[in-house]
C-alpha cells in the first residue's frame, strides 16, 4: 500500500518498485475511501512520513510505505522544506508554488541558487512497528521553467553533473537519481523481508 493520493507521486513509486522486481501490487489511499487524510504535524519529513504509513497501516490493516520529500532552497534557509507542497498556502499548487519560489529568489545571484530536494521514505507495518529512511539530491534553481515531465519543483530543480532539469529528463533517468527513487530503493531489504 503506498500511502497517497497523488496521482504523480503514485505513479512514480509504483515504477521504482516495479523495477525492483518484487512481487507486490502497490495500490494507493484511494482503493480505501474510508481512509481520512493524514496531517502533517510533523517538524521534519521523517515524521510526517512515519505519521502517514502508520496512520493508513492502522487503518487498512496492510503495509504501507509513505514518503514525504520537498524542496530546500539555501537561499531561503532551508524553506519551503516540509510546507514544499502548500508553499504558497494550497496544497498541491505546483504552478502557485513554483511561481512564489522563483519571485522568491529574483534578486538571488546564480551563484546562491543552491538547493536540494529530500525525501523520507517510510515502512509501517499494522503491528505498529516501522522504519525510516532519508535520501537527497543536490542542485541549482533555475531562473524559469524547463521541460514538462515530472511534478512539483522539477522544472526549475537542475540537478548538479547534470544539464537538464528533473523535468527535462525521461521518467527512468529522474528514478534512477532522484530523492525518491533513492530513498525507496533503501528501502527494498524491508520490503523483501516482507514477503519471505
Amino acid at each position: 500500500m503506498l500511502a497517497t493520493r497523488n496521482a504523480a507521486k503514485l505513479a512514480e513509486l509504483a515504477r521504482i518498485l516495479a523495477e525492483a522486481d518484487l512481487p507486490l501490487q502497490a495500490g494507493g489511499v484511494d482503493e480505501f475511501p474510508d481512509v481520512p487524510e493524514v496531517a502533517e504535524t510533523g517538524r521534519t519529513f521523517a515524521e510526517n512520513a512515519l505519521l502517514k504509513a502508520h496512520a493508513v497501516a492502522a487503518a487498512t490493516g496492510l503495509p504501507t510505505i509513505a514518503d514525504d520529500s520537498g524542496l530546500c532552497v539555501d537561499a531561503l534557509n532551508g524553506m519551503p522544506g516540509i510546507f514544499s507542497a502548500r508553499w504558497a498556502g494550497k496544497h498541491g499548487d505546483d504552478e502557485a508554488n513554483l511561481d512564489l519560489v522563483l519571485a522568491q529568489l529574483t534578486d538571488v545571484p546564480d551563484s546562491r541558487r543552491g538547493a536540494h530536494f529530500a525525501c523520507a521514505a517510510a515502512l509501517a507495518r499494522p503491528d505498529g512497528t516501522g522504519e525510516t529512511v532519508l535520501a537527497t539530491i543536490t542542485g541549482v534553481l533555475l531562473r524559469e521553467r524547463r521541460g514538462s515531465n515530472g511534478f512539483g519543483y522539477d522544472p526549475i530543480f537542475r540537478p548538479y553533473g547534470h544539464e537538464r532539469t528533473t523535468a527535462q529528463m525521461s521518467a527512468a533517468e529522474k528514478d534512477a537519481i532522484s530523492h525518491r527513487g533513492q530513498a525507496l530503493r533503501a528501502l527494498l531489504p524491508a520490503l523483501r523481508r516482507l514477503i519471505v
